[in-house]
């Protein structure tokens, strides 16, 4: 269950029975369905990279995919959509604070 007060949702690559989860590019396919939900809403191109609302990313070896809040403002449909994957596929979910690398600025 996510709390309605986190900022970033972490959906891990790894069942709740500890399996690796399959396709091995299933964060990346996830991300990319939810290209289009972005700040502005869908633009020309925009399918060609990721919404920052929901970005694939390797967390200890793990895929996983890193899910805003401000999705759930802006597109509350597409949240559910994001979390009822994770929970229909029995993946690990988290909260947590995404940290940009050292020299990186926050967005």
């Amino acid at each position: 269950m996510v709390s309605s007060s986190a900022k970033e949702v972490f959906i891990q690559g790894i069942t709740r029975d500890g399996r690796t989860f399959r396709p091995s590019d299933w964060a990346e396919r996830l991300a990319g369905v939810m290209s289009p939900f972005r700040p502005g809403g869908a633009q020309k191109g925009s399918h060609l990279s990721y919404s920052p609302w929901c970005i694939p990313t390797v967390i200890n070896g793990v895929k996983c995919v890193v899910v805003n809040s401000a999705l759930r403002e802006a597109e509350p449909m597409a949240w559910d959509f994001v979390l009822n994957f994770a929970k229909d596929n029995n993946l690990e979910t988290g909260e947590a604070c995404l940290l940009p690398e050292p020299g990186q600025k926050n967005p």
